[in-house]
């Protein structure tokens, strides 16, 4: 039997607790099969270069000579319409809004990732490191943003499901966390869980699910050890009224403010579309 979509549900109080406890939220069944399937397709698509309308993504992807490598393209809402719709879902944004207890809440951005299946091959190739979003986002002037990561396909440690480091977002920002492309998880760990309480939690998700976790919660994933991809839509949201944070930190963002940013220039033109405003 068919697990439905759920596309009315309510955050609750224990759905709250348990996010600021641990730093993350699983949610029930949000996209239905048909979605599932479409946004499977648009992976194919994206990564042959079959885009929708004349723009690219922020990012664009370029082939690399080791078919293992993990693949991730940032902004596919700007070049596939069916990433957009889910990406700017409005029950994304309403989960999220509540979560963070906000009355407004954008897109900072997306990202399409692939990890392809290496069967019982040695490789870290596909390893994602220990790393908090926020690490990456410190042009940003608030560190209360959410990370939708929506599976495509049911997804637990076997075929590279993500982990987190339970409550690890109440650390704050740790220096040098911006650490997703190092493939070294064992080196992270030591580095980071030093003096702390370092307590890995697996996010096991069906198809259709998706993990709501904090921008400042340490998350990273290992080996796909199946034959088939593992595929996921993640969606970056932002709460309103997040600004720009001048002279700290680089990021492709910045560039969408316009030619000459200011410090305190609110996120708030169509590259950064709401989701749910109340």
């Amino acid at each position: 039997m068919t697990m439905q979509a759920e596309r009315t549900y309510k955050i609750t109080t224990q759905d709250k607790e348990v996010f600021d406890r641990d730093g993350y939220w699983i949610s029930p069944k949000l996209l239905d099969d048909g979605q599932i399937e479409r946004l499977r397709e648009a992976h194919e698509r994206i990564w042959s270069g079959d885009y929708d309308g004349d723009g690219l993504p922020m990012n664009h992807y370029r082939p690399t000579s080791n078919p293992d490598a993990l693949r991730k393209l940032d902004n596919g809402w700007w070049i596939n319409d069916e990433v957009r719709r889910t990406v700017t879902d409005p029950l994304i944004g309403e989960l999220t809004a509540d979560l963070l207890q906000t009355d407004e809440v954008r897109l900072w951005h997306d990202q399409v990732i692939y990890k392809p299946g290496v069967g019982d091959k040695v490789t870290a190739v596909g390893n994602v490191g220990w790393h908090q979003d926020y690490g990456y986002w410190q042009c940003s002037s608030n560190p209360n943003m959410v990370t939708v990561w929506i599976a495509l396909q049911d997804t637990d440690l076997t075929n590279g499901g993500m982990k987190t480091i339970v409550g690890s977002h109440k650390w704050g920002l740790i220096p040098d966390s911006d650490t997703f492309f190092n493939p070294n998880m064992e080196e992270l760990r030591d580095k980071y869980a030093a003096g702390r309480d370092w307590v890995e939690e697996p996010c096991i998700l069906k198809a259709g699910q998706a993990s709501f976790h904090h921008g400042l919660t340490f998350h990273g994933s290992g080996a796909n050890t199946t034959m088939m991809p593992r595929m996921s839509i993640v969606a970056h949201l932002m709460p309103g009224g997040t600004s720009y944070r001048a002279g700290v930190q680089r990021h492709d963002n910045i560039r969408l403010l316009g030619p000459r940013p200011q410090q305190g220039q609110l996120f708030v033109n169509d590259y950064f579309p709401v989701l749910f405003q109340r």
